[in-house]
Parts: structure tokens; sequence; C-alpha cells
């Protein structure tokens, strides 16, 4: 890799993204994925799994017009804070006042999550801000919205939401686990307000499932669905529940509570890329897809179906098919032996015309 002076200037802005703990993210990847988009003629692009935003971002960075897609409401909220949005910022005043509000001890998060992830004071926080949005339809919500998201996930200890117990549990003494709630929401709202840049093009974000979009147009297409894992699964809505409910309050469709569950996890969502019996399918559905649009697959070795079987099945939709490889080291989780090994793997990108 170059040094940071070298590198291409979109590339550079991007790498500056406001990363997530989020898994799958490609932020370490973007050199690599810029590279091969610098390589292709297009102008339109949909990023049809967004996640943590990042890629859609790269795509705004380098003056493409871009739609961000994804299945979780907090991705989307994320790329319509950075991606969508051209000019709108928090500000600092605000920042300041939303910062140092009085909490709501009697609120919806706090009484609902209480002795979950966070103290009491943090859940009064996000009670309190989520009031302000409710009394204040003018501020800037998606902005405001994804620096508590990101607040709350760097607060959380491997920033997953499925351990319960003692918020103090499993922290390590890093200072993303000492800042409380109020001091990570300032630091990521300031972070968020000088990423946001204007590109003079309209951008946009769809919530749904990626098969809404069959037959969108566009002249290429990003796709990085959930790998589907050889041990465990790939469900981000067990990993994520509490940012997903929090970007609405828990108020959409499909934030339900599991009154079963110790963390109060959302109800799952099926996903046709979540097993081994349907998946081969919704790949093939997803190569047929999008008609016309040149085709970039990420997909990583410790995935299946195998990169061979993926590459013959995009065959039946693309006649010129080109895969590029990249080492990489996926930093998610913390654990040691067989976990720890499987993060070490190689990237593709299987590009389609």
């Amino acid at each position: 890799m170059p040094p940071e002076a070298e590198l291409p200037a979109a590339l550079a802005a991007a790498r500056d993204y406001p990363a997530l703990r989020w898994m799958g993210s490609k932020l370490r990847l973007l050199p690599f994925l810029h590279e091969t988009f610098a390589a292709l003629d297009f102008d339109r692009a949909i990023d049809a799994f967004s996640g943590s935003g990042c890629v859609a971002y790269l795509l705004k960075c380098m003056g493409k017009q871009v739609l961000a897609n994804d299945a979780m409401r907090v991705a989307v909220t994320m790329a319509e804070a950075l991606v969508v949005n051209e000019r709108e910022r928090i500000g600092a005043e605000r920042i300041d006042r939303l910062a140092a509000l009085p909490g709501n001890p009697e609120g919806f998060i706090t009484r609902t999550f209480a002795g979950i992830f966070f103290t009491p004071a943090d859940l009064a926080f996000l009670d309190a801000v989520w009031d302000e949005l409710d009394r204040d339809p003018g501020l800037p919500r998606a902005p405001i919205l994804a620096a508590l998201a990101r607040a709350a996930i760097k607060r959380q200890p491997r920033g997953v939401f499925t351990v319960a117990g003692d918020p103090e549990h499993m922290k390590d003494g890093r200072r993303d686990l000492r800042l409380d709630l109020r001091q990570q929401f300032r630091e990521n709202a300031a972070l968020v307000d000088r990423r946001v840049f204007a590109s003079g093009r309209d951008h946009e974000t769809r919530f749904g499932e990626v098969f809404d979009l069959e037959g969108r147009a566009a002249d290429l297409v990003y796709l990085d669905p959930p790998y589907v894992p050889r041990a465990d699964d790939n469900c981000y809505v067990k990993r994520y529940h509490f940012v997903e409910g929090l970007v609405t309050r828990w108020r959409a469709p499909e934030a339900r509570i599991r009154e079963d569950s110790k963390v109060k996890k959302l109800v799952k969502r099926k996903s046709p890329f979540g097993s081994r019996r349907s998946a081969p399918a919704a790949f093939d559905r997803l190569f047929a897809a999008f008609p016309g649009a040149t085709l970039v697959l990420s997909y990583s070795a410790n995935g299946w179906p195998d990169l061979d079987e993926l590459v013959a099945m995009m065959r039946r939709h693309r006649p010129r098919i080109e895969v590029e490889r990249c080492a990489h080291r996926y930093s998610f989780g913390t654990h040691g032996g067989v976990a720890a090994a499987r993060r070490e793997t190689e990237e593709y990108l299987v590009v389609g015309r």
C-alpha cells in the first residue's frame, strides 16, 4: 500500500469513513475494491447489501451515483447520514446541547434494557435524545441516529449484542469501553459531521430485501451478500438487534422484541442466504436480477458455496468473468482457536460482464 499522500483522492477520502465493528465490513478492503472499480466503466451504482456503508461511501467519493440498499435499518441510517446526505450536519452547538440533555429514567429504552448492556445513565441518555428527536422534527435525524448507533457499538464489548448480564462484564479497559454514551455520542457526532460532503449527485437509500430491486437500472451492482458460513450463522439481526431497534426506537414493524430473550433480541428475519439449502438458488436469482449491469461480487474463501460454483452460476448470466484475489484477515471477534484461524482467509471479487 503506498503512503497516504500517494493514494488516489477518492480512496484516501473513503478510508476516513467512520468504521463500525460490523461483521464482514469491507473497510480494510477498500484499496482492493477501489482498484477493481477504477478499472470499470460505470456511472450509476447499486450497493445491494450496503452493511456498514463504507463501500457505498467509496463509490460516492469516486463521483458515482449510488443507491445503497440493505435489509437492516441501522445500515440504511448510516448510508442516509453519509452517502445520501450532501450537506446536513448536526453542528457543534447542537452536539453540545444533545450531549448535555438530562436523562429520561422513565423512557422505553431505560425500562426495556435495564441491566442488560449499558448503565442506567447511558440508557436514560438514549431516551432523552429520542425525546428531542420526537419533539423537534427539524433536527438532522440521520446524522444524529448514525452517531448514536456507532456510539452504542463502540461502547459495547466486541461490538455485538449477544451476551446478557452486568453491563461491565467483559470490559477490558479500552478507552471506548471507559467512555459513557454521552461522551461517545459527542465524539461520534463530530466525526459524522466531518465526513459529510457534497458530491453533486443524487444518491438514494432503500430499506428492504435485495430481490425487491430486481430489474432496477444500474451500470454496476456491487454484491456483498451474507456469506453462508461453514460454522455458526450469518444473522445480523441477532448480533446488532439493539442498534437495529435504536434507530427507530423499536417502532418499525419488524422491530418486534422477543420476550423470551434475555437480551431482548428481535424476531429473526428469514434470509435465503442463511442456509446451504436455499443459498444456491438465491445466488442464481441474484445474478439474474440486474440485466445489463456489470456485477461485482465480494466473497470469501470461508464462505459457501465454493468459488468455482459461484463462478459457474454467474457465467449463466454474464459471458465474461474475471476473479480478483486478495489475502485478508478479519478482525471481528476476540476468540482464539478455530474461530481465530477462520479469520485468516482469501477475499474474492468476481466481476461479471
